[in-house]
């Protein structure tokens, strides 16, 4: 099993997370397609719904015998996946994607801070900061161009990543495998669907619609929250938190790789930060690993 103790595990909890960012920033290319055909709410209505939909096939959870305690922690796991969709897409959808990513990227990194409990990560998250900062080029935007509803948008969604990481973990204890996600998807989708509906109309059922929402439904909901899910069970929010700060890292790295994109030296400078950072985390990790497993926060 993936989620066997705190640190153990065939595939490690940091290359779970790794994964989950691979898969995120494929389903995010693909996601930038479907916006003008449904707009957001339709967009995250056929995304979480498709997504649970499959989820849900493969889990078929159990929902009898559940106590109010797990009802409650999947709830609010549910309300911070929704929302936390809805902010980030309609933020994508006024400012450039480097600057709403890294506005974004400051809920995980004040979560980190806060539960910080080594020196060592106060510093990681210094570092994570200015490399995120650095990869996006959201220093190089000119204040004008900024979108002020876009820029609460990005904060909200951090906010709601935040909450995602806390609410994530705790449910992964109260469900096992990841049934709390097909549940937590399910009611997010439910609650979502409608305002998806008056936004795209019958445009929500088209084939193209449809083909692409199931793609970003495996690639960015299904697959990357199952992984997720499951490496949470193994570290704390703090570390997770920073582990996220690859992504920006890696979508730079996709777009040299896959589109030809040539990368300035500063952005190679923040990528450098950013994986400076991570592996400082990981270091501190390794030497806690005869630590008892963290409590529920």
């Amino acid at each position: 099993m993936l989620e066997s103790r705190y640190g153990a595990g065939p595939v490690p909890a940091p290359f779970l997370v790794l994964g989950a960012i691979l898969s995120v920033q494929v389903g995010g290319a693909l996601a930038a397609t479907l916006l003008p055909m449904v707009g957001v709410p339709g967009s995250v209505a056929l995304r979480l719904l498709i997504a649970a939909i499959i989820v849900l096939a493969w889990t078929r959870p159990s929902l009898r015998g559940r106590s109010r305690a797990d009802w409650t922690a999947v709830a609010s796991y549910a309300m911070a996946l929704g929302a936390m969709n809805l902010c980030f897409y309609g933020s994508l959808q006024r400012l450039p994607i480097g600057v709403a990513v890294t506005i974004e990227f400051i809920g995980p990194l004040i979560l980190s801070a806060a539960l910080s409990r080594h020196a060592r990560d106060g510093a990681a998250v210094l570092l994570a900061a200015a490399g995120v900062a650095l990869v996006s080029g959201a220093l190089g935007t000119p204040l004008h161009e900024l979108d002020g509803i876009g820029i609460l948008l990005a904060l909200a969604a951090g906010a709601c990543w935040a909450a995602y990481i806390i609410t994530s973990r705790r449910t992964g204890q109260h469900f096992a495998g990841v049934d709390g996600l097909a549940i937590a998807m399910a009611l997010a989708a439910v609650v979502v669907l409608p305002f998806g509906v008056l936004e795209a109309g019958r445009d929500l059922i088209g084939g193209e619609a449809l083909l692409k929402g199931l793609g970003i439904a495996v690639l960015s909901s299904a697959l990357p929250y199952s992984l997720e899910m499951v490496a949470l069970r193994r570290l704390p929010p703090n570390i997770f938190g920073i582990l996220l700060s690859l992504e920006p890292a890696v979508a730079a790295l996709a777009g040299l790789v896959v589109l030809g994109q040539q990368l300035p030296p500063v952005k190679l400078l923040g990528m450098v930060l950013v994986v400076s950072a991570s592996a400082l985390i990981l270091g501190a990790r390794r030497d806690d690993t005869a630590e008892p497993p963290p409590q529920d926060l």
